[in-house]
């Protein structure tokens, strides 16, 4: 979610005409509030984060990657990627041809413990590796392994109605705002149905969906920093820490200390 305006270094993006092989790895130890200006590739990049959040930027809505979780990025999608706090990543750059089962979309998905091994073992090979051997047989188990990662719904879609995207931005920059509907659609000049209908139309979340959402996904890089689960609750406008927990691990399939644990 958002660092409040505090932005660390800017992350050098790797000057690369064509991929030398199918997969091309990349190890990145972040500083706190790392970040790249938003660019694009013609290949494919899967980045997850060993400790630490990812955070990544699209203009359809932003996606975060908590530990052993990763962000799957489609060839020729403009994105940036932020960390709010030290993170240590692992990147998979991969070409289009090699991963043509993949939809066109970003996504978050579970990294595996074989997946996480597989890709901990490809990171030591040469960028130019050989493609027959015992190499190449490593490269297509972790395709294989990349293609059957379960999707999880750790992404906030954002609304392409200006208005209705300044709201979202608001609630982002505040999660523990506490307005009602009816005072956002006041504010829009516009009923209660009308917003509600519109925010289903443009994110595919109700309001209040998008809205815990967003606040759950605020709370992550607070817990990753070590905060109490209390302070992470209050944080993200929850008064109540147990409605915290079972929102949490509603979205997420874990409690916070399961979740960072895990």
């Amino acid at each position: 979610m958002p660092t409040n305006g505090q932005r660390g270094p800017q992350r050098q993006i790797p000057v690369l005409a064509t991929l030398p092989r199918p997969l091309y790895a990349r190890a990145e130890s972040l500083g706190a509030g790392s970040w790249t200006p938003r660019h694009r590739h013609d290949w494919v990049q899967f980045s997850y984060a060993i400790s630490g959040v990812l955070g990544v930027h699209t203009a359809e809505g932003s996606f975060f990657a908590p530990p052993q979780w990763g962000v799957w990025i489609p060839a020729g999608l403009e994105h940036e990627v932020v960390t709010s706090m030290r993170a240590e990543m692992r990147s998979l750059y991969v070409r289009r041809e090699d991963c043509q089962w993949a939809p066109a979309r970003c996504r978050v998905l579970e990294v595996t413990p074989l997946a996480r091994e597989l890709i901990k073992r490809f990171c030591l090979l040469p960028a130019d590796y050989p493609e027959d051997g015992s190499a190449g047989r490593l490269v297509q188990v972790l395709l294989d392994q990349l293609s059957e990662l379960p999707e999880v719904g750790f992404s906030l879609p954002l609304p392409r109605h200006s208005r209705l995207l300044d709201l979202c931005n608001e609630l982002i920059e505040n999660p523990e705002l506490d307005v009602t509907l009816g005072q956002w659609a006041g504010r829009l000049g516009m009923s209660e149905k009308t917003l509600m209908r519109l925010f289903q139309r443009e994110t595919g979340l109700s309001f209040r969906g998008w809205r815990q959402r967003a606040r759950l996904l605020s709370s992550l890089s607070v817990l990753e920093e070590g905060d109490s689960v209390t302070r992470a609750a209050l944080s993200c406008g929850y008064d109540s820490t147990s409605a915290f927990i079972a929102a949490f691990k509603g979205l997420f399939g874990y409690t916070p200390g399961e979740l960072f644990r895990h």
